[in-house]
């Protein structure tokens, strides 16, 4: 019986995306190669490049697929079922919503290829709009649709925007993140969700 080329396709697909992400913790985003991504995945450099077109076309794929692997993994998530909770209770929603977020964050499989992404984009305007309608769109108006069904439920203002209140939230988060200004934990979730809610004017 003659080998399987679908299997096989998969099988050096698998490894590929698992030397990407290796590469970029291991040895830094500058320094991943498509060569050293294809010689820790043992297939050949023209295999990657029947596939992909740059190395941060391998890692943004590896790096979908493995949020993907997680999920699945986990049984679904917020993002690959029916979206952000809905409990009747807008704060408590977002709250568990943004702390998975921190989690995912400060997690290391995530981190580095997240950073390295979030750089590419910053130098390479073409690749950024690829990254923002791959990666963080589908996940940004999640929240846009949870924030209008409270509009619908009486909980947030009829004259709001849900796009401003949506980074109102995950803008923050972001931040914190990439700058490192201080600490990216759940409390500091929590405090991004009241004080988008809520205001900071003495009520």
């Amino acid at each position: 019986m003659p080998p399987d080329s679908t299997r096989r396709s998969e099988k050096s697909r698998r490894a590929i995306y698992a030397a990407a992400l290796t590469l970029v913790a291991e040895v830094g985003y500058p320094k991943t190669t498509i060569e050293a991504i294809a010689a820790r995945a043992g297939v050949g450099k023209q295999t990657i490049y029947r596939w992909w077109s740059s190395k941060a076309e391998v890692l943004m794929e590896a790096f979908v697929d493995l949020g993907a692997q997680a999920a699945e993994a986990a049984g679904g998530d917020w993002a690959e079922t029916d979206g952000i909770p809905d409990t009747g209770d807008l704060e408590a929603d977002l709250k568990t919503v943004l702390r998975a977020t921190v989690d995912e964050l400060n997690d290391p499989r995530y981190e580095a290829p997240a950073r390295a992404l979030a750089a590419e984009g910053v130098g390479n305007p073409a690749f950024a709009k690829e990254f923002v309608a791959t990666l963080l769109l589908p996940s940004l108006e999640l929240y846009v649709r949870r924030l209008r069904t409270a509009q619908d439920a009486g909980q947030v203002r009829a004259d709001v925007d849900p796009y401003i209140a949506r980074d109102l939230f995950v803008s923050p988060l972001a931040q914190r993140w990439l700058q490192g200004t201080g600490p990216l934990d759940h409390a500091f979730a929590d405090k991004l969700v009241e004080y988008a809610l809520y205001g900071i004017a003495p009520r």
